[in-house]
């Protein structure tokens, strides 16, 4: 793929985004390599006609490196139509139907920290999700057959084999933050413990392996130093009363947790849990999320629906204020790597980073073709995945549960069928004291509640 640098177009699918976009069009604007067009489209198209004057905004500020031309558009063809790169970021669905996935489930004892990703939330929201991401994929073979796409929608793993099922020939990856945080508890555990300061994070090389949010790591360095030995000591250390990477730092204390699910992994497991303890303690049987209290005990919190309501009108009202040019977006790089990515596939410099791509053998002992969180070479037109080694004998089974599992949610979500969305379902290790007839009378309520996106077919 030879491209002109200074002429790129980006569709962003989910253009109206309050969050996320802005973090994209600032690493943009600081990036003085590429500049183009970002198309913006969104089914809300006011909140896409926002964004683009925003990312305008953002793009004129006098430390802007690039310059970049934002258009909200009315349809996937027009966003699509000779795109180089395709990012999706969308919420399937409203807040409406999340809360049924997180808090209908509470009604039989089972609690999740995040409900996007597995669980019964996670699987309810992978069915609605799954169409949506097969129409632009459906669209992408149309109109741009040759861009890369990216995305960052969860459920990630099946959203990234849900554009393969539908585009075998697809250019497609996955991209996550949550192992960037397991190099960032690394980097403070060097300072805290052995007075060792790291600048940059991705001078911490790990090597990661698992499927999204699920990931592992089993070996981790910083200019040649061992640090595993290191970790062993400090979970050890920190597994009773955790540990927080910045305990001075001004964060909503929903996100906000102490590790102790990460470091129990490393003691129970031998190997490092690599994602949030929200996330991690969502694909174990009920250690950690017996009810709001066991989590409160192993210091991460559940995320109330009823917050991300509260922050969407916060969101709401500066999306206004950013727009009518009464606040400006503050030009700071978002630590992402999406950029850094799309520039490595462009020819502008190689990159190693985690990403979420169809096994290849990557992982040797999980099956071919599914979804797997590994290392890959990013370069001109290429990624290339990196070997990261069989999972050890104790952690493969729980990797391989969900990876089973999430072959049969899109199984299931593409043909309709319902006997196997329940079977499934009941097989999450969070549903393990449920019966089948009440998991049935669950999965009917939590699919009802999303019956606005759930294709016909279903018969909801």
């Amino acid at each position: 793929m030879e491209k002109n640098l200074k002429n790129i177009t980006i569709a962003y699918i989910g253009g109206g985004s309050r969050g996320w976009a802005w973090r994209f069009m600032a690493d943009l604007a600081l990036d003085g390599d590429i500049c183009g067009t970002v198309r913006l489209y969104d089914i809300d198209q006011k909140a896409a006609d926002a964004n683009a004057v925003i990312g305008g905004r953002i793009s004129a500020n006098p430390g802007a490196k690039s310059r970049w031309v934002y258009e909200s558009v009315p349809s996937l063809q027009s966003a699509l139509s000779g795109a180089d790169f395709v990012v999706i970021s969308i919420l399937p669905g409203t807040f409406e139907e999340m809360r049924s996935d997180v808090h209908e489930p509470e009604k039989y004892g089972v609690y999740q920290s995040v409900g996007d990703t597995v669980g019964p939330g996670g699987f309810v929201r992978a069915l609605r999700t799954i169409p949506m991401i097969t129409e632009i994929a459906n669209a992408v073979k149309e109109y741009c057959p040759k861009a890369w796409i990216i995305n960052y929608t969860n459920p990630m793993s099946l959203s990234v084999a849900a554009i393969y099922s539908a585009f075998p020939k697809a250019r497609a990856f996955g991209c996550c933050h949550e192992v960037f945080h397991t190099q960032t508890l690394l980097m403070a555990m060097l300072k805290k413990e052995h007075g060792i300061t790291v600048e940059n994070r991705q001078d911490v090389h790990i090597n990661v392996y698992g499927v999204n949010h699920f990931t592992w790591v089993d070996s981790a360095s910083f200019k040649g130093l061992d640090l595993m030995p290191l970790y062993a000591d400090f979970a050890d250390k920190y597994w009773a009363d955790g540990f927080l990477e910045d305990p001075d730092k001004t964060k909503d204390p929903v996100f906000v947790s102490a590790n102790r699910v990460k470091f129990d992994l490393f003691r129970r497991f031998g190997v490092a849990g690599a994602a949030g303890d929200r996330h991690l303690a969502e694909f174990m049987p009920p250690w950690y999320l017996k009810n709001p209290e066991t989590a409160a005990k192993w210091k991460f919190m559940l995320t109330p629906v009823s917050w991300r309501f509260a922050d969407l009108e916060r969101r709401l009202a500066r999306s206004q204020r950013l727009a009518s040019g009464a606040e400006e977006f503050p030009l700071v790089p978002s630590g992402e790597e999406g950029i850094l990515l799309m520039k490595a596939l462009l020819g502008v410099r190689e990159f190693v980073s985690n990403v979420n791509i169809p096994n290849a053998g990557q992982i040797p002992n999980l099956p071919l073709g599914a979804v797997v969180e590994t290392n890959a070479l990013f370069r001109l037109d290429q990624i290339k995945p990196l070997i990261a080694g069989s999972l050890p004998g104790n952690i493969r089974p729980l990797i391989a549960r969900h990876a089973d599992n999430q072959e049969n949610t899109l199984k299931a979500a593409l043909s309709f069928d319902f006997r196997l969305a329940l079977t499934t379902f009941l097989n999450d290790p969070l549903m393990c004291g449920v019966s089948e007839t009440d998991g049935e009378t669950l999965l009917k309520t939590m699919m009802a509640n999303t019956a606005k996106y759930l294709p016909k077919e279903w018969g909801v």
